[in-house]
């Protein structure tokens, strides 16, 4: 599947924005098929017959963005970036959901490229990285936000630089920065109440 443009995203998100009913028919398809890549990316590892699918995680992630309401996007990568937190609710919702002890339970933690494997033993993992992630926000909300666009919203270096206002390899940084952080922070298992 081709990557949707910047441009042509940027317009229809412009337009919708300014109210026109066309523009938004238009954006839906565009903006879905790339919600399913996204989703298909976290789950693509996942047994078959797994009962979080690619097209209930994009549907609600879709739902979700057609309430917010009152913003002015930017861009794609704007649109894109919001996406990615409702991603990261969604899946952490749906890991607190089924996950069967508290925090673990004992369970060691899993590097941060497989915490998205979504059995019941590992959906533990997820929400270990989201109370991570929160308490990253905390010491440093661009290495959080980092995270999230590229890690829950599949945003390129390049997209999520746009949206932060700084350089890609300045985004390179962060990432690989927050990427140890989190993974010691994982390691030590130690709760945030977030």
């Amino acid at each position: 599947m081709t990557r949707v443009s910047f441009g042509h995203i940027t317009e229809l998100l412009a337009a919708w924005g300014n109210g026109s009913q066309a523009a938004f028919n238009e954006l839906v398809p565009l903006v879905y098929d790339e919600l399913r890549r996204i989703a298909r990316r976290h789950l693509e590892h996942e047994r078959a017959g797994h009962t979080l699918q690619t097209t209930a995680l994009a549907h609600e992630a879709y739902i979700r963005l057609a309430r917010v309401h009152d913003v002015r996007w930017h861009d794609r990568a704007h649109f894109f970036a919001l996406a990615a937190q409702l991603i990261r609710r969604i899946l952490v919702d749906y890991a607190r959901a089924r996950r069967y002890d508290k925090r673990g339970g004992g369970v060691g933690p899993l590097p941060l490229d497989e915490a998205l494997v979504f059995t019941a033993e590992r959906s533990r993992d997820l929400t270990a990285l989201d109370d991570s992630l929160c308490a990253l926000a905390k010491l440093d909300p661009r290495k959080a936000r980092v995270v999230e666009m590229r890690f829950f919203g599949g945003l390129s270096a390049e997209e999520a630089a746009v949206v932060l206002g700084v350089s890609p390899d300045t985004v390179l940084r962060d990432w690989k920065l927050a990427k140890a952080w989190l993974g010691r922070d994982m390691t030590k298992g130690a709760p945030h109440g977030a």
